[in-house]
């Protein structure tokens, strides 16, 4: 009985996404001072944006009707001056858990070769003293990975895990990682850090947990470096079976630049933010309707 009851949700779940009109670009607007910007974090409500200018940094912003204010909040990822997570690509938030940025390097110019790595953070101290010093608590190599790192928290039968992903052509995983063992590790291939992994597509570039409906939002690209494509996976049936199980894909044609990251705004998933590193209408909110 058990199951069938799963089953029908699932259907259910799955029935009302198949309806839906759409993910739609209402507004689009030009963020400055982020280089390119690189994700965006929605921490009940207090929503961060973070990029690669001449140093890694974060920045506040609120939500003003269609627009993103800056609340003359930055914080510079520095430590003694020396830009330490130059190119952030994560920030794993989530109450009362450890705090987990990554940094995703390139080693080469024709971007094959990388070096990804986790770093734990006090986020309160980063907030009062705007840099590393004294608030970056463990550095991690991420060596599981195939092609960077992008961790974000997921919640996975009422436990929560750091998720990340890769961004490659091929050989494309998400990993999920217990964070109690990730605060303290050197490297992510060491013993109880890994929790479960699946495949996916390419072209990964962030992560976003639909946690009270079970799904996992890959936010890609359609190509290397070009094009919106979201990506609606049951984690649950994808662990299983160790492959993303796909509800749905929603393509954004009419963009061609390159999508970063995105986070929904509230918890009817009705609306959220995208964002690109385009120099130009890099902030995008977008209305969803299911």
């Amino acid at each position: 009985m058990k199951t069938f009851i799963s089953t029908l949700i699932f259907f259910f779940v799955l029935a009302s996404f198949a309806v839906d009109k759409n993910m739609v670009i209402t507004h689009s607007q030009t963020i400055d001072s982020l280089g390119a910007c690189q994700g965006i974090s929605n921490q009940n409500g207090r929503i961060f944006l973070y990029g690669d200018r001449e140093v890694g940094m974060i920045r506040e912003y609120k939500l003003e009707g269609d627009s993103l204010k800056y609340l003359n909040k930055e914080m510079r990822l520095t430590l003694n001056d020396t830009d330490v997570i130059n190119h952030p690509t994560g920030i794993a938030y989530q109450d009362k858990m450890p705090v987990f940025i990554g940094n995703s390097i390139r080693l080469n110019k024709e971007g094959n070769l990388w070096r990804a790595v986790i770093y734990c953070i006090d986020w309160d101290g980063l907030q009062r003293t705007n840099k590393l010093d004294g608030n970056l608590i463990n550095t991690i190599d991420d060596d599981a990975c195939v092609q960077g790192t992008r961790p974000e928290y997921v919640q996975y039968k009422n436990k929560w895990y750091v998720a990340t992903a890769d961004y490659g052509e091929k050989a494309n995983e998400v990993r999920l990682y217990n964070s109690s063992a990730l605060k303290y590790a050197k490297r992510t291939t060491e013993k109880g850090v890994l929790f479960k992994k699946f495949n996916c597509t390419p072209w990964v570039q962030n992560l976003f947990g639909m946690a009270d409906k079970g799904i996992l939002v890959l936010i890609q690209n359609k190509t290397a470096g070009k094009q919106w494509r979201f990506t609606y996976v049951d984690l649950e049936k994808s662990i299983e079976s160790g492959k993303e199980f796909i509800i749905k894909v929603v393509d954004i044609n009419e963009r061609v630049d390159e999508l970063e990251g995105f986070a929904f705004l509230n918890n009817k998933y009705t609306s959220g933010i995208a964002v690109t590193s385009s120099q130009k209408n890099n902030v995008n909110l977008m209305g969803v309707n299911w």
